[in-house]
């Protein structure tokens, strides 16, 4: 499934093998070419059928090609000795479910780390341009504007 969010392309997978045969990892099912692949972070979870994110995450760091991609892992379990490993094997995040907002946001910068620099000026203009949603909320007046009139109460209408 694709989603087009803002300015983000998100696609989704429904498990750790399908990841890798996106990510052109897998060799039996690959169908990707990896010098045309465009992914700037890869947000996991740590329990999947068939493989652990732990798993994913290390194929990716493996890789020559993948290995600077900035790696999120989700996981409704807090289990230290779990989470040490991934941030050790190259996680940018291990966040605990559930995801609030704030862990949303922090999203940004490791999409932005994960972008080639010719992508990253490109996206400099536009991000000093647009406000967040909550400064936009932030900057509203705190008395509503005037109501304008309705067509039919303008005077001679």
């Amino acid at each position: 499934m694709n989603l087009i969010c803002l300015l983000y392309f998100v696609t989704t997978v429904d498990s750790g093998r399908r990841a890798l045969e996106y990510l052109g990892l897998d060799e039996d099912h690959s169908s990707v070419d990896l010098d045309n692949l465009n992914v700037n972070m890869i947000i996991t979870d740590y329990c999947m059928p068939g493989m652990t994110g732990y798993d994913l995450l290390k194929r990716i760091k493996e890789s020559k090609k993948l290995k600077e991609i900035p790696v999120v892992i989700m996981s409704s379990e807090n289990v230290v000795p779990r989470i040490n490993r991934c941030l050790e094997e190259g996680a940018e995040e291990f966040i605990l479910k559930p995801v609030k907002l704030a862990d949303v946001e922090r999203f940004k910068g490791h999409i932005i780390k994960g972008l080639s620099k010719e992508q990253q000026e490109q996206q400099q203009p536009a991000s000093n341009k647009r406000k967040s949603m909550s400064e936009d909320l932030d900057n509203l007046p705190a008395q509503p504007p005037e109501r304008r009139p309705r067509l039919g109460e303008l005077s001679g209408a």
